[in-house]
């Protein structure tokens, strides 16, 4: 009979269950999407609570629809990252809401710290920079402003984790406090050259260190799920941040070889190997994986905005029902539009890193329609990346190369073309676009024996389609050069 791997996608705006077979292709898939909470300009919320049934009956429902005698093998969880919560060892219970990665409540804060001279010290332990985006300045919030957080850490009786860490400690019955090194690199606590929590971290953060979760590999023994939660003791396998689940799915194993994942932000990674690269352009050096204890490297890049503006487009303005249209909208409109749409609905990402700047439509004339105000949108995304690209080969001193593609947005093949064409490179969009998730079912199938070596998971990943350039390079500068002006009139110095 058939048997499957679960993984779990645990996102920003919705919980995915899938299952895979051993040949990596998709055998059943839930989702359901949760509320977003905005209690304050530039705050971002999700209730733990409705995360975590989310997650439940997205497996539940995909379990329940395996054919009759097939079994699951096992879990692999990824996740969105940076998120913070903030919990009691005794009950599970959480003290807040979950503080959302793209929250920039902490900015003041940030601030402080790199006016004290901080930042030198961060970048060269964490491979981030500071800025409210990472774990730390949320932990530290939660801790001095939940009433009596702060004593109840120091006495040891609350536990701190990344998403990944509350859905495994929820799943085990509060047996396991774990993570993973690829969500510990993004807390802004972990040291990546020692692979350890730092002590003069915390201490500068000021986070108890009895707060912290155990760091395990990517692929590891991360407990088993209690049966009264999914019918069965299922062992968790795998577990990675969503970025680099998807590094693992697009089978980037090979340094120089980049992916990148058009969800609710959009992540550009490249594997730089077993040596971490220093960015002198704020990008981020994180971890890309870790497996029997030997760590591989990447260089990030993270836009905050991607998917979540057509979000905004059809929900905030109404401009369209479903995403599907966005591309026959977009198609309506001429390739020289004046339209430039900056997406900093909650401040600037790489490589600006710019909190305090907010959003904008610019350029808009007397025929700008519902079909350029889209289009923009859109092509906001591809801008974007060429920043991110820009910067990455700057530090790399490497000729672009390839770039393979995933996430919801890229069905849109008007947008993938139009990528091609702004970045002057191939990009190629994959068989099976949901990489993070099978990113976690690659990494818990090495842990479980199903896969024995990197290079057999390489041998399944297939193309779906090539985008290859098709602009001519003026117009390509001339409309990147009209981006670049967009993006400084909303810059906030």
């Amino acid at each position: 009979m058939p048997s499957y791997i679960l993984a779990v996608d645990q996102g920003t705006t919705s919980s995915r269950a899938m299952l895979f077979d051993r040949g990596g292709q998709v055998a059943g898939s839930a989702q359901q999407e949760f509320t977003q909470h905005y209690p304050s300009d530039g705050w971002v919320e999700h209730d733990p609570e409705e995360l975590w049934q989310s997650v439940l009956a997205t497996c539940r429902e995909v379990l329940a629809g395996m054919p009759e005698g097939a079994t699951a093998l096992g879990l692999g969880i990824t996740n969105q990252r940076e998120t913070t919560l903030l919990w009691d060892r005794a009950t599970g219970e959480p003290l807040y809401n979950a503080i959302v990665w793209q929250d920039r409540r902490t900015a003041e804060h940030c601030q402080r710290l790199r006016d004290a001279g901080h930042a030198d010290m961060v970048q060269e332990r964490t491979g981030l920079l500071i800025d409210p985006y990472f774990s730390a300045t949320k932990l530290a919030w939660l801790l001095d402003n939940v009433d009596g957080a702060r004593a109840r850490a120091e006495r040891g009786e609350l536990a701190f984790g990344t998403v990944d860490t509350f859905l495994i400690w929820r799943l085990s019955g509060g047996q396991r406090h774990l993570t993973d090194a690829t969500n510990a690199s993004r807390t802004a606590l972990f040291n990546i050259h020692t692979q350890q929590w730092d002590d003069d971290l915390l201490a500068l953060f000021e986070i108890p260190a009895s707060l912290l979760p155990e760091v395990k590999d990517s692929s590891a023994d991360f407990g088993r799920v209690e049966a009264q939660w999914l019918g069965e003791a299922l062992p968790i396998a795998g577990v990675a941040g969503d970025q680099q689940a998807a590094l693992v799915g697009q089978a980037c194993f090979t340094p120089g070889m980049a992916k990148s994942t058009y969800g609710t932000g959009c992540f550009m990674v490249v594997n730089t190997g077993e040596e971490p690269a220093c960015s002198h352009n704020r990008l981020l050096t994180t971890v890309a994986y870790r497996l029997n204890g030997r760590t591989t490297y990447a260089m990030e890049g993270s836009i905050f905005v991607a998917g979540a503006t057509m979000q905004w487009l059809r929900d905030g303005l109404q401009l369209f029902e479903n995403a599907a249209e966005s591309e026959a909208l977009a198609r309506k409109t001429r390739s020289g539009h004046s339209v430039y749409l900056v997406p900093a609905f909650t401040g600037l990402g790489a490589p600006y890193w710019d909190p305090k700047a907010r959003g904008a439509i610019l350029g808009l004339t007397r025929d700008t329609g519902i079909a350029e105000i889209v289009a923009a949108g859109l092509q906001a995304v591809c801008y974007q990346t060429r920043d991110l690209q820009r910067c990455m080969h700057a530090d790399m001193q490497a000729p672009p190369g390839k770039l393979r593609v995933d996430g919801g947005m890229v069905k849109n093949s008007w947008v993938m073309q139009f990528l091609a064409d702004m970045l002057g490179v191939q990009v190629d969009r994959p068989e099976v676009l949901e990489t993070t998730a099978l990113g976690a079912a690659f990494l818990a199938g090495l842990q479980l024996g199903w896969y024995t070596s990197l290079d057999e998971l390489a041998a399944l990943w297939r193309c779906e389609k090539s985008f290859t350039p098709s602009m001519p390079d003026a117009q390509r500068e001339t409309l990147y050069q009209g981006w670049l002006d967009a993006v400084g009139r909303v810059r906030s110095h």
